[in-house]
């Protein structure tokens, strides 16, 4: 019985659940990166789930790369085409444009002496300074601090 497990070569073992899911999770964040196509992302799947031994595994990884989170924490943050700043924040800064200039609209066209768009506005704005300092942190500029730009 030893003589059998000594000739058994080491491709004849078993692929478990484990193998499986991490080999799967990294065909499906590769069909997230736009990698792979998503019929060809499904078709993967089955067969990853259907193999049995766990060099077999090997050959649905193989033309992807081997860590893409390794890839994804040394590249820039994902910004606009030709924008300075991220995408999602160019869209709130947008919103804001046009919701305080609704509201000023709206000051001007009731004739109101008091400039009340001065407290939406205000809240507005704060809104989108944090959202941008929050992207800061996340790209591990930390916080800001006085004195610093």
């Amino acid at each position: 019985m030893n003589e059998n497990r000594e000739t058994q070569s080491t491709t004849d073992v078993r692929a478990s659940d484990a193998e499986r899911a991490r080999v799967a999770t990294i065909v499906s964040d590769a069909a997230g990166e736009g990698r792979l196509t998503l019929e060809e992302a499904e078709q993967r799947l089955e067969l990853i789930y259907a193999t049995t031994f766990r060099h077999e595994l090997d050959q649905y990884v193989a033309d992807l790369p081997a860590d893409p989170s390794a890839e994804r924490r040394g590249s820039a943050p994902i910004r606009g085409p030709g924008g300075r700043f991220p995408t999602r924040l160019r869209i709130h800064a947008a919103i804001v444009l046009v919701l305080s200039v609704a509201v000023i609209v709206r000051w001007a066209a009731l004739g109101t002496p008091f400039f009340f768009p001065a407290f939406p506005v205000f809240f507005l704005v704060a809104g989108l300074l944090v959202h941008a300092r929050v992207l800061g942190w996340r790209r591990g500029a930390g916080p800001w601090r006085p004195g610093t730009n």
